[in-house]
């Protein structure tokens, strides 16, 4: 059985530093970027 995938992609704006929709990051690839989050095991 695959595994789940840990944690999630957030997408920042490189100019202005403000997170935004996966939407707009694919839109507009050279002024955003995908950061990789982990999830905190309790």
């Amino acid at each position: 059985m695959p595994k789940k995938a840990t944690g999630s992609n957030r997408g920042r704006s490189a100019i202005t530093g403000r997170f935004v929709k996966q939407s707009t990051v694919k839109r507009h690839p050279k002024t955003t970027v995908n950061e990789s989050t982990k999830t905190k095991k309790k």
